[in-house]
């Protein structure tokens, strides 16, 4: 087993952070205690926080999370003073698809495996003070209480971390006078609760009340809006959620203090880990490197657009992270293919690169294109990004962070170093827009869409929203992550193509509308093999969470 050099202590003693700081969680992690960011920041100078996104991810795999980890050990290797904050993995890729959300190689969090399934509770107790408020809910409509809730109009669904598509729709309440009012229920997963979303954009614990009393979890009978604050549970929610506000502490292999919290997923949620440990992370270091789900058109958008926003972030410079299998991938080679060297595909590849980088541009930063080294890649293939790069005067490094963890990044981070500089964010949602004028800006200026289209059920939420007078909330798009478009198949970089939006859904707690694009779920279903078939205790150890 793979251990980081020091202990977490000696790590947290580089940012200035002493055992009163923290509460441990065993040796090895801990809880961030309020108190330390409320002393001054050891520096006027203002830190540079960086958002490592990616190209559209293929089944080849990209390494995002690899790659922010081996560029702060970089960091952290040249004498920066240098924090990771990073979202925490959810139950459900681990054993599904993905596999763990730690890192590969040497570029890797510590504990990996207590990262990746219970950690600190925080995923738990979510789950709990969602799953509490549907509990009251339902409660409400059997006692018939004044709230007059329609059971046809529920919007608040139940939440589990696994997946499991056999929950996305069923009927409850069945068996009789005594269990229930039937009605049509569904489950979502936990990280798109909107508890998560909640939890990641908080400011503090009052804002974290605030805006859970704000949730509408249905409508009355009479069409009028019923929210948390009137089923009346917010209080225990917040017990349930006491430790879980407060940002987690771990390390990287190589010795890097990671702030790890909150797990939203960029595809079906706003995909960025919470701002509390992101300020917190910003308050004791000087480099902060974080990282937003999936692609820069799903998760960069809505850190830039949302997460950002609120939490008045400058960003110092953006990281794209390519590899040269997946170049090919988006060239047309398949996945079988890929150990063929074919310099040509990689080319072919590079529009969908292009599209990221010109999104990038719209909101005025500067990025880098960082390469995740594959052992079998050649340097005629990696050349051909070079190339492209140095043409668009956009800087370029490739990495092997993975075999040798952050000296294999040293030559990105000096790059890095280069461009860095705090950078006010041109929101692509500008303030004021409307939840349609905030679809096509997206669509057309990020994706590269030609036009937006409302389905019926979106078209009649929209009354909703405008009767509400919530018409003007930013956008969550919710859509598939394997294209720019809302067509999984579609690879590279669409053209001409229609982002057709089927709902809308209000988050009035998160602060944002959810829009539900193409053939998206909030539950996703495990595969014909999940990676849950891999992995085993063996003699007290976990083995195969990759």
């Amino acid at each position: 087993m793979n251990l980081p050099a020091t202990s977490l202590l000696d790590a947290a003693a580089r940012l200035g952070l002493g055992p009163a700081d923290l509460s441990p969680f065993g040796d090895d992690k801990a809880k961030l205690r309020p108190g330390r960011l409320l002393r001054p920041r050891h520096s006027e100078q203002a830190p540079k926080l960086v958002l490592v996104s990616a190209i559209t991810p293929t089944p080849a795999g990209e390494g995002k999370t690899t790659t922010t980890i081996g560029l702060g050990d970089a960091l952290t290797r040249l004498g920066e003073r240098t924090a990771l904050a990073l979202r925490e993995p959810s139950l459900g890729p681990c054993f599904g698809v993905k596999g763990g959300g730690t890192g590969g190689g040497k570029a890797m969090l510590h504990p990996s495996a207590d990262i990746n399934l219970h950690f600190t509770g925080d995923f738990h107790a979510i789950t709990a003070a969602h799953n509490l408020l549907a509990a009251a809910v339902d409660n409400h409509l059997h006692f018939g209480t004044d709230l007059d809730l329609d059971p046809r109009r529920v919007v608040w669904p139940r939440v589990m971390d696994m997946n499991d598509r056999a929950l996305r729709s069923l009927v409850s309440g069945l068996g009789g006078a005594s269990d229930g009012v039937p009605r049509e229920a569904s489950f979502d997963i936990t990280a798109a609760s909107e508890i998560m979303a909640i939890l990641c954009l908080a400011a503090d614990e009052a804002d974290l009340r605030a805006r859970i009393e704000r949730i509408i979890v249905g409508y009355s009978r009479a069409g009028a809006p019923v929210t948390a604050r009137q089923v009346g549970v917010v209080g225990a929610m917040m017990a349930l959620l006491r430790d879980a506000q407060h940002p987690n502490l771990v390390q990287s292999l190589g010795g890097t203090p990671a702030f790890v919290h909150g797990g939203p997923f960029a595809n079906i949620a706003h995909g960025c880990n919470s701002l509390a440990a992101t300020r917190a992370a910003m308050h004791v270091a000087d480099w902060v490197l974080t990282e937003a789900g999936f692609a820069f058109d799903l998760g960069g958008e809505k850190f830039l657009d949302i997460k950002a926003q609120v939490g008045g972030l400058q960003v110092a410079a953006v990281v794209l992270v390519a590899t040269v299998r997946a170049l090919k991938m988006h060239g047309g080679v398949e996945l079988s293919a890929l150990g063929q060297p074919d310099a040509a595909a990689v080319e072919r590849g590079l529009p969908n690169l292009a599209r990221h980088l010109d999104s990038v541009a719209v909101y005025g930063l500067p990025a880098l294109v960082v390469a995740n080294r594959h052992s079998a890649d050649t340097e005629a293939e990696l050349a051909v990004i070079a190339a492209y790069c140095a043409a668009r005067g956009v800087p370029f490094a490739a990495a092997t962070h993975f075999a040798e963890g952050g000296a294999g990044a040293e030559e990105a981070a000096r790059r890095l170093r280069e461009i860095a500089r705090p950078t006010a964010v041109i929101p692509v949602q500008a303030p004021g827009m409307t939840v349609v004028e905030r679809l096509d800006a997206i669509a057309t200026r990020v994706y590269g869409a030609a036009r937006v289209e409302l389905g019926p059920a979106a078209k009649a939420a929209l009354r909703s929203l405008q009767r509400q007078g919530l018409d003007r909330l930013p956008v969550c798009v919710a859509k598939t992550q394997s294209s720019l478009s809302d067509d999984p198949r579609r690879r590279g970089r669409p053209e001409g193509f229609t982002l057709t939006v089927r709902d809308l859904r209000v988050n009035a707690g998160a602060g944002f509308i959810v829009a539900l694009a193409g053939d998206i779920v909030r539950m996703p279903g495990l595969p014909a093999r999940p990676a849950a078939v891999g992995i085993d205790l063996v003699a007290g150890e976990i083995q195969g969470l990759s």
